[in-house]
This record gives C-alpha cells, sequence and structure tokens, in this order.
C-alpha cells in the first residue's frame, strides 16, 4: 500500500522518477484488488457528484398504475453499476457481452471457460485483469476460506432434511461473527472508509462460500466427512469442485463457466436487490447476502432450473422416450391447457434466447453431445417457442439460463437437484457483493420508495369508486 500511495501522490507532481513512471504505467499489473480500487474509488466518487449536481433533478421516466401493481417491472428506481441486461441483446458486464467475456477474461492453464476470478475483478473494477492479477485474487480467497470453528460445528448439526440452501443461509448469517465493517461501524469508523471494510468482508465472504456450501452437500449427499485442504495453488472453481467430490476436469470447467454466468443479473432481480436493500441499512455483508439468498431460494427465482428438470423427467415419463415432434408438441400443449407454464422460458426483461442459455448449450454441443436429456432440451429449444407465440400470450418465447443448467450438472453426476440453488448463490455471491462495495463507496442511502393504498391511488388519478 505505501509503495501504491507514493505512486499515485507523485503523479499529480512535475516530476516523476523512472521506477514511479513504469508503476502508474503498468497499472494494469497492480496484482492486490485494493490497491486498483484505492485509486478507483475517489474518481467514481467525483464523477457521480458532478453528474447529479448537473443532472439531478431530470427525470429519467414515469410511473403507472400497473407498474404499481405489477412488481414494479419497468420502473426505473435503481443505480447498479456492474452489470445491465438489455431486452435485446441480454447480460452485460461493465460492458461487455457473455461470449466477449468468455473470450477477453483470464482462463486456467489447460482450460477453455474464463474464471470467475476475472469476472469479479471486472466487476468491481471495470477492467478486464490479466492473468497475474487474477491468479493473485484466487491465492488471496484461498488464504481467506477457514471457517470459524462454531460455523463448522453448526453446519453439522444441522438435520439432513433441513434444505440446502435455509443450512447455506443460516451458516453466511452465522459467519457474521467474522464481520470486520461490524466491528469497525461499532468503533466508530468514518463513513468515507465504510467501502473499505465492506470489501474486506465482501473477499472473506466469497472465500468462504464454497467451504460452507461443499460441507452442506458432503454432509446431506456423500460421507458426511471434511471438504479437505484449500490449494491455494488451485483456481476458487477448482477447489470448490475438488472440495463437492469432483475431480472431473470438464466439470472444473463447467463450474468455471457456471460460476461466471451465474454471478450477476442487473440489480432489479429479487436476490440483487435484496442485498442492495438489506445493505443501505448499513448490514454488513453477511447479513445482507443471507437476505439474497433467503429471496433465491424462491421457486419464481434461483428454484427454477429444478422446476426444469422436474418438467423433463415428466415428459420422459409420460412419453416412454418416444420424443417425436409431435408427441413433444401434444405434451407442452397439454402442459399449457392445464394452466401449467413450461418451465425455463420466458424472461421479465429478455426478448431473445438468453445468452446464459447459449453458452450452455455450445458447453453441452462439445463435452456431452449424445445425452438423451440434452438432446431432449434442444428439441425443446426448436418446438417450444413457436408453440407459445401460437398462445398470443408470451412476449419473450425464447429460453432462460434455467432450461439448461440442470441437464449438464445431472451428466456429470450431480443429481440432487435441490442443491442447484446452492451453487446459484456461490455465484450470485460476485455480482451482489462487487455493487455492495460499490453502494458504500458511492454512499448509496438507506433505500425508502414510498408506497400507497388502493384509495390513495384512485384520488391521485381522479377514479371513481
Amino acid at each position: 500500500m505505501a509503495l501504491f500511495r507514493l505512486a499515485t501522490t507523485r503523479v499529480a507532481g512535475t516530476h516523476l522518477s523512472p521506477v514511479t513512471a513504469v508503476f502508474v504505467r503498468n497499472l494494469s499489473e497492480v496484482t492486490d484488488l485494493r490497491d486498483v480500487l484505492t485509486k478507483k474509488v475517489p474518481q467514481e466518487q467525483e464523477k457521480v457528484k458532478n453528474f447529479r449536481k448537473q443532472y439531478g433533478n431530470t427525470k429519467v421516466g414515469e410511473v403507472t398504475v400497473d407498474m404499481m401493481y405489477g412488481g414494479m417491472r419497468g420502473i426505473k428506481g435503481l443505480v447498479t453499476e456492474t452489470s445491465v441486461l438489455d431486452p435485446d441483446e441480454g447480460i452485460r458486464f461493465r460492458g461487455y457481452s457473455i461470449p466477449e467475456c468468455q473470450k477477453l477474461l483470464p482462463k486456467a492453464a489447460g482450460g477453455n471457460e474464463p474464471l470467475p476470478e476475472g469476472l469479479f475483478w471486472l466487476l468491481v473494477t471495470g477492467d478486464v485483469p490479466s492473468d497475474n492479477q487474477v491468479k493473485a485474487l484466487s491465492k488471496d480467497w484461498a488464504n481467506r476460506a477457514d471457517l470459524p470453528s462454531h460455523v463448522v460445528t453448526m453446519l453439522n448439526n444441522f438435520p439432513t432434511n433441513l434444505h440446502p440452501m435455509s443450512q447455506f443461509s443460516a451458516a453466511v448469517t452465522a459467519l457474521n461473527s467474522e464481520s470486520k465493517y461490524a466491528k469497525a461501524y461499532a468503533d466508530g469508523v468514518h463513513k468515507a472508509k465504510y467501502w473499505e471494510y465492506i470489501y474486506e468482508d465482501s473477499m472473506d465472504l466469497i472465500a468462504k462460500l464454497p467451504v460452507v456450501a461443499a460441507t452442506i452437500y458432503r454432509n446431506m449427499f456423500r460421507d458426511g466427512k471434511g471438504v479437505g485442504a484449500i490449494d491455494t495453488n488451485k483456481d476458487w472453481s477448482h477447489n470448490f469442485s475438488t472440495m463437492l467430490g469432483y475431480d472431473n476436469p470438464d466439470f472444473i470447467e463447467l463450474m468455471r463457466l457456471y460460476l461466471t454466468i451465474h454471478s450477476d443479473h442487473e440489480g432489479g432481480n429479487v436476490s440483487a436487490h435484496t442485498v442492495h436493500l438489506v445493505g443501505s441499512a448499513l448490514s454488513d455483508p453477511y447479513l445482507s447476502f443471507a437476505a439474497g439468498l433467503n429471496g433465491l431460494a424462491g421457486p419464481l427465482h434461483g428454484l427454477a432450473n429444478q422446476e426444469v428438470l422436474i418438467f423433463l423427467t415428466k415428459a420422459a415419463k409420460e412419453l416412454g422416450g418416444d420424443f417425436t415432434d409431435d408427441k413433444l408438441k401434444e405434451f407442452i400443449w397439454k402442459t399449457l391447457k392445464s394452466g401449467q407454464v413450461v418451465p425455463g422460458y420466458g424472461h421479465a426483461v429478455l426478448r431473445k434466447t438468453d445468452p446464459r442459455y447459449t453458452c450452455q448449450r455450445e458447453f453441452s454441443q462439445k463435452h456431452l453431445p449424445d445425452d438423451k436429456m440434452f438432446k431432449l432440451v434442444s428439441q425443446l429449444y426448436k418446438l417450444v417457442p413457436p408453440i407459445l407465440m401460437e398462445t398470443g400470450k408470451v412476449k419473450n418465447p425464447w429460453p432462460n439460463v434455467d432450461a439448461h443448467s440442470g441437464v449438464i450438472l445431472q451428466y456429470y453426476g450431480m443429481k440432487e437437484m435441490n442443491y442447484y440453488t446452492v451453487l446459484f448463490g456461490v455465484s450470485r455471491a460476485l455480482g451482489t457483493l462487487a455493487s455492495l462495495i460499490w453502494d458504500r463507496a458511492l454512499g448509496l442511502p438507506i433505500e425508502r420508495p414510498k408506497s400507497m393504498s388502493t384509495e390513495g391511488l384512485q384520488k391521485l388519478v381522479g377514479a371513481t369508486k
């Protein structure tokens, strides 16, 4: 840190030593993420300050009665720096599409999929990291991964009939005993330094999540033995896969892809918004993220891929393996006419095939092209959208991320579908905690939108009772 402060101080002067000049030119090679943030935070604070000063009273949209009753869909009311969801292009992480991230982000030696560490660096800084920066982040997380003994005891004492997400959320809440931010706040730290402690907590939490998640998996579905030691020379996904009990290189590659693409989906989804909301009360990252996990556990959010697998299994059973187009069409229509939906299709924002679906499809075409369930998913991809369009009720008939993810996990032997949301949760920490760091760096206040009663709305719009 001392060298970093020296370099940034002397940039403002007129005389730069050769050593300092080289350091500044090679800022992209600074391998400590906090050092990079220390430079970026004041710049972003100034940018936002000036923007608000000039445009603070500018209107950005209008709110209708339907929006208020319809889950606030389409209301522009949040600032999230990490990602933006375009209805036609899909998700962009700091401006980069998923295919661009697959191409640009660093990969493990011999691997083809992006490392989640690289995406986290991108989400936090806006910069594509170098190989050295990502390796340093992998090692940093490995060094922070140990769990306090009381959390280990807690996990090992949970009954096996307690849902994995309930265990996950409870353990994350209990980890708040380790919060550096909570301690600093209690000690009266200045609000200008909040983000530094939020950063430290976020790094610690991301490092520990795979250990928590793997312990739950081992206790519920395997031998109950410990997850073993973290290898500081391995990346985050590799260590997670090993702790789960999977050493297939292709599964490890899948985890790298899975944890990258599920990380963030702008700020309005339930888990991201919940972390932001609870964090706005100055709750620490452990409490904030645990709240987000409870939202992710809902069937309309993180449980969707489980719903897809149930649908696929039901189709396979009813059709007895007769997956002709005509038989499948008949099954799809029967499902819709019974008042049910085809899970994995449609999205609140997207109006095209989810790019997260597409990259999983490409992974499957490469690694499991002959798998029966993958072939069924591919067949549905061809048949479902035209049928949904024919109903005239669906704006977006295309598949989303959940239409594919469970099938790949099943192929590699992870058949415990009620655990899949835990994987989603490990990944979602990257985006929500990156956002939380910036929430505190920018000094965003407690969230408190105005609510109204139906009677009040009627009066406002001049409606008669």
